[in-house]
């Protein structure tokens, strides 16, 4: 390798490492650990959750709806009553979830810093457990496992209609 060489790599691996590191400021992963911890939390209130990847980070689906989340910034995402939004938004941590420009009622971030311990989290998570489980029950549609369905089809011919079935 000669110096030119060198020179020539050095400004473009200071490149790379500099859009990486402005990829992961604007795209970083969510926490696996809080991730962890979350699940294990939510086991232990008794609620059956399931993990779905959403938007860079994770929900937890409770009997299809979603409850709560981690986003790719690393927030606690939580659902709750929108009736309550106002009187929730004041809780330590809380930050409000917006679309648009608009507030999305009864979503809410919370700095992950504010329920680093056991009964804050809690606190958020009985919260959202509760509004959740007074929701109805939402049932995915079942995909079709690959069997073929017949179709009938009527085919123009030179001497007229024909039905015929495909397969």
């Amino acid at each position: 390798m000669d110096v030119m060489d060198g020179m020539c790599l050095v400004p473009v691996a200071l490149h790379i490492r500099h859009l990486c590191s402005i990829q992961y400021i604007h795209l970083m992963a969510h926490d696996k650990l809080f991730e962890q911890r979350l699940a294990e939390a939510l086991k232990a209130h008794g609620v059956k959750a399931e993990p779905k990847k959403m938007f860079g980070g994770v929900a937890f689906m409770v009997n299809g709806n979603m409850c709560v989340g981690i986003t790719n910034k690393g927030d606690l995402m939580v659902r709750f009553e929108g009736a309550r939004h106002d009187e929730i938004l004041e809780w330590p941590g809380a930050k409000p979830m917006t679309f648009g420009h608009k507030n999305m009622r009864g979503f809410l971030f919370v700095d992950v810093d504010t329920v680093a311990g056991k009964a804050a989290l809690d606190k958020w998570l009985k919260l959202s457990i509760a509004y959740v489980n007074a929701l109805p029950k939402k049932v995915s549609p079942k995909k079709t496992t690959g069997s073929k369905v017949r179709k009938s089809a009527t085919i123009n011919t030179a001497k007229g209609k024909k039905s015929a079935k495909r397969g």
